[in-house]
């Protein structure tokens, strides 16, 4: 213990023991929470409170729990010492004695294995098939509900009860079921296609809540049928299902359009809180009020400042008067600019027009032409000339290359009657007619014979 100023010893500060139990309570049910715990059952005791105390042992521990009278109704597991079971429960501690003990919720079976495997196995196949693929929106807030439960149970008062403090606007019909046993998925069955059969002839009935108070795996096993989660896959009308506690879970709630853990959140999630609306409709109707005063303080502050702006209709006329005046001065001096403008432009165009006149344009261009007319007298003789000289050239060149000044020297060409040059006696044929072609004329023969060297 550390000293004081005056070197005398100061205890710390000291808990009380109901205070050290809190602590101890908060702790374990913050950080353990909700478990599953699986042992045999021991020192089973029922006193006339309606509880059930009990210890859970393996070969090495024993455990405390307790099994308050409004979850005992919901347990069908017998119980008895030397059953081996899971309960489901938070872990805790009973401030007066400092007692640490388990606060049970459910109860099961240890042999619920075999359940459970089959349920894994349905889960697979069904989820394979799409049946778990729902997930349509449902009305908020539903006009007309109608609940699928047990009349007696504790599931139907919680829903009502929380509807009619959160939105008592919503119509409900209570659909009675059974929750457990063989009885229940046909039931369920028969009544959910009843209801979407009569969904046509009341569209107002816009949504379906399944819903059932929490209990063992035998219990809610009802939930699990195939032919009740296809049932509820096949309805028109949207369904939520709501069975169990919050960690229950059925093959139903996967296969409904929306899930809520228990019956009253299921009635908190379909409507909204009225309170909640109430508040918020008194906040609106605050910011309404201050945006109307804001407004209206605006709107006064602008009404001041045009008043002083208004001025008597004399004083505007009088202004507009004299800008009318000043405007008449600005327009009349524009005219007088803009007339001596356009003056001093004809004056510029009739300058450039008789500098173009178009008769001392023709005189200048009989000028041209007769200057040109010149050129072309002088040049003709001169470039008629060259092209005689080029002429005859070309025509002393044909001359010496063509075969006409062959033939001229004697010789002759034989052409057959197909005007072909013949070129070699082969080519021809006794009797044929040939032509022969001389420098001077031309003549008809006849190969009498031919001879070939």
């Amino acid at each position: 213990m550390p000293p004081n100023a005056s070197g005398t010893t100061v205890a710390p500060p000291a808990l009380s023991v109901s205070e050290l139990n809190r602590r101890a309570r908060q702790a374990l049910e913050q950080d353990v929470g909700e478990v599953w715990v699986e042992g045999e059952l021991s020192g089973v005791s029922r006193p006339s409170s309606g509880h059930i105390y009990f210890t859970l042992k393996d070969d090495r521990a024993q455990l405390r729990c307790a099994l308050f009278r409004t979850r005992a109704r919901f347990v069908a597991t017998p119980l008895h010492d030397g059953d081996r079971v899971k309960v489901r429960g938070q872990v805790s501690l009973f401030e007066p004695r400092g007692d640490y003990q388990l606060l049970v919720e459910a109860v099961q079976a240890a042999g619920e294995g075999e359940l459970l495997a089959a349920f894994e196995r349905l889960k697979a196949r069904l989820a394979d098939e799409g049946v778990f693929a729902n997930a349509r929106p449902l009305p908020y807030p539903p006009r007309h509900l109608l609940v699928l439960t047990s009349p007696t149970g504790a599931a139907i008062r919680d829903v009502l009860a929380v509807l009619a403090a959160r939105w008592p606007l919503v119509q409900v019909t209570l659909i009675p079921v059974p929750v457990q046993g063989r009885e229940a998925a046909p039931a369920l069955i028969s009544a959910l296609g009843l209801l979407n059969r009569q969904q046509a002839l009341d569209p107002a009935r816009d949504a379906i809540l399944i819903t059932r108070g929490g209990g063992s795996l035998e219990d809610l096993w009802a939930f699990n049928d195939e032919h009740l989660v296809r049932a509820i896959f096949h309805s028109r009308l949207p369904v939520m299902s709501a069975v169990g506690h919050e960690v229950d879970v059925t093959l139903a709630d996967f296969a409904a359009d929306l899930r809520a853990p228990t019956p009253s959140a299921a009635a908190e999630q379909l409507v909204p809180d009225r309170r909640e609306r109430l508040h918020r409709l008194e906040r609106l109707a605050e910011r309404l009020t201050r945006a109307q005063r804001a407004r209206l303080e605006t709107e006064a502050q602008r009404l001041d400042h045009l008043r002083a702006r208004l001025r008597h209709p004399g004083e505007v006329l009088d202004a507009r008067r004299q800008q009318l005046t000043e405007l008449e001065g600005r327009l009349r001096r524009a005219m007088q600019a803009r007339l001596a403008g356009e003056r001093r432009r004809e004056q510029h165009l009739r300058q450039r027009l008789a500098l173009r006149s178009p008769g001392r344009l023709v005189e200048q261009a009989e000028q041209r032409l007769t200057r040109a007319r010149g050129r072309l007298h002088q040049a003709m003789p001169r470039e008629l000339a060259r092209h005689r000289e080029r002429l005859g050239g070309l025509v002393r060149e044909l001359q010496a290359v063509s075969p006409l000044a062959v033939l001229g020297r004697g010789y002759a060409i034989l052409e057959d009657e197909h005007g072909q040059v013949v070129r070699r006696a082969a080519d021809t044929a006794p009797g044929q007619a040939l032509e022969a072609r001389l420098g001077e004329g031309r003549l008809a023969l006849r190969v009498l014979d031919r001879r070939e060297e």
